[in-house]
């Protein structure tokens, strides 16, 4: 994996690409929403896999999603953990120091609207730079489906298509809403049948 970029022309783009608000992942739906689909992870809506046969299914529809947007380019793979201060030690390192030990720090986000210190989260980005090939973020993606990841984000390397993945499905930010409607269009039986598409 290469690093092919700087954390401060990452942040740059970032900003020119996503003006309405910061790379976190939970906020993308609102932000987004005239260009964003949910797809789920099971059939049925099921949230959990809970057997081999289910992870394969779960996998082979994230990276049906990720092939379609990323096909025959370099991708950034993006993970987050939090700390009590912009600088100090995770709170919880693991799994995402392990699963992503190539991620080099880009954004911190800070909550501090409580007035207590305790209560301050910083929210810690990182991102790798590598060419997407179908698997070759699956232990992320197996990680986030157990629930063990979450924030984590694939986007292409001019910050145009945004893959969320989370326990139970994926929010995808497409460049375009037309774009958006053929995505779901190809995937219709993978659509909530909630009323807010959720």
């Amino acid at each position: 994996m290469s690093v092919g970029f700087t954390p401060a022309s990452l942040a740059a783009l970032w900003q020119k690409r996503w003006p309405s608000g910061p790379p976190v992942a939970h906020t993308f739906r609102s932000a987004y929403a005239d260009r964003w689909v949910r797809f789920h992870s099971l059939p049925g809506s099921k949230r959990y896999p809970e057997s081999k046969d289910e992870y394969a299914i779960v996998l082979d529809r994230y990276n049906t999603v990720l092939d379609e947007l990323f096909a025959g380019t370099d991708v950034f793979v993006v993970t987050v953990d939090w700390s009590g201060t912009a600088t100090g030690p995770a709170i919880q390192p693991e799994p995402r120091q392990t699963l992503h030990p190539d991620g080099i720090r880009w954004w911190t986000e800070s909550e501090q609207d409580d007035p207590d210190p305790e209560f301050h989260v910083h929210s810690r980005l990182y991102a790798d730079r590598r060419p997407w090939e179908r698997g070759c973020a699956d232990d992320l993606l197996r990680a986030v489906a157990d629930d063990a990841l979450v924030e984590v984000f694939l986007t292409d390397t001019e910050l145009r298509r945004i893959h969320h993945p989370y326990d139970g499905g994926a929010d995808v930010v497409l460049a375009t809403p037309e774009e958006r409607d053929r995505m779901r269009g190809r995937h219709i039986d993978w659509l909530s049948s909630h009323p807010a598409s959720l």
